[in-house]
């Protein structure tokens, strides 16, 4: 057992040499390599270090690797974390959301891109009672009817109103849209004239959309239209209505108010087309609507167009709340003036209405 142990110890030490000669041999070979990065991984495979490039980060270095940026102080990382933590919460913070923007998709979030339907004019069905019925309604071209219709004070009336994209900017600044309105009182509880649908009147519409985007003390400049529409009920001589507009309408909005301002021009007929020539009269030049939308939903409307010179024109107010009957709303409505329908667009009454509603104005 002696005699074996100095041959074991030989061995060994035979073996010792043998791995440092090997070592020697690398590390000059690792010596040899002129990037730093790669150089000092070599180092640390050839004298068995384990964690390969990854000990750059806790080995010194007099020369700093490529594309390697200086360390920062040690209170940067917290600072950015809390400084982008605060970016964060800011972008989401739930934000007021916009009535005109929500409605003509002028926010680059809010709809589809490609194309969008959605609501225009208010929609919904009411139980309508008038205060003056016009059962002989006349114009000035066309006259009237040989005797007075006998007509109901209470009637149904309804509308539905909806709006469609044809294009739009990428950034949202521009649109087209093409609309549609149709509005029918009815005779429903009529049953001497067999319950029939005493005014129609159809409403389609072109319209050009810009986003100012401006504001000035908390008010927003949101929306600039600019409209073609034509109006007519489709009926045959002496109750055929018709008219042809261009509009201007500027959109302002602060918090849950918006108001929509629109200029209109009439397009002129000849007098043996004319239905109606002295309808601008009535109607006037132009309307204007105030809205308010309380933060528990229930939305105020209230409508005013008119003829200042001459004295004439109307007002209407609505009322509608949050839906009470799946995605119905109630809906409470007050028309007094001239121009509820365009057969009375020289008529003047005054009338109320209470039913179901599927959208406001915004």
């Amino acid at each position: 057992m002696r005699s074996a142990r100095p041959a074991a110890i030989a061995a060994v030490f035979a073996a010792g040499l043998a791995f440092d000669h090997a070592a020697a041999a690398t590390i000059s070979e690792c010596h040899a390599l002129a990037d730093a990065a790669a150089r000092l991984a070599c180092y640390d495979a050839a004298t068995g270090l384990k964690g390969g490039s990854a000990g750059t980060a806790a080995t010194p270095s007099a020369e700093p690797t490529a594309g390697s940026t200086a360390a920062a102080p040690a209170s940067a990382p917290g600072k950015a974390a809390a400084t982008g933590a605060t970016a964060n919460a800011a972008e989401g913070a739930p934000a007021r959301p916009s009535l005109l923007g929500e409605r003509w998709a002028l926010d680059p979030a809010v709809g589809d891109r490609d194309f969008d339907l959605r609501y225009h004019n208010p929609s919904y069905i009411i139980g309508r009672w008038s205060n003056k019925p016009n059962d002989s309604p006349t114009s000035p071209t066309l006259g009237g009817l040989p005797q007075p219709v006998p007509l109901d004070d209470v009637e149904a009336k309804f509308q539905f109103s909806f709006k469609a994209r044809l294009w739009e900017a990428e950034s949202r600044k521009y649109a087209v849209w093409a609309a549609y309105t149709q509005q029918s009182n009815w005779q429903i509880l009529n049953e001497d004239l067999s319950r029939p649908f005493r005014e129609t009147d159809y409403q389609p519409e072109l319209i050009f959309t810009y986003r100012p985007d401006l504001e000035y003390g908390g008010v927003r400049w949101r929306l600039l239209n600019l409209g073609l529409v034509h109006q007519s009920n489709g009926r045959g001589e002496p109750l055929s209505r018709s008219w042809n507009r261009v509009y201007a309408q500027f959109g302002f909005e602060h918090d849950n108010f918006a108001l929509l301002v629109r200029p209109w021009y009439r397009f002129n007929e000849s007098s043996d087309k004319d239905d109606n020539p002295d309808i601008a009269t009535y109607y006037g030049y132009g309307d204007i609507v105030a809205l308010y939308r309380t933060d528990r939903g229930h939305t105020f409307t209230l409508t005013g167009r008119g003829n200042v010179r001459k004295g004439k024109g109307s007002v209407e107010f609505e009322w509608s709340t949050p839906p009470i009957l799946g995605p119905f709303k109630g809906y409470f409505q007050v028309f007094s003036g001239y121009g509820e329908s365009l057969i009375d667009y020289n008529w003047n009454q005054t009338t109320v209405g209470v039913g179901l509603s599927l959208n406001d104005l915004l």
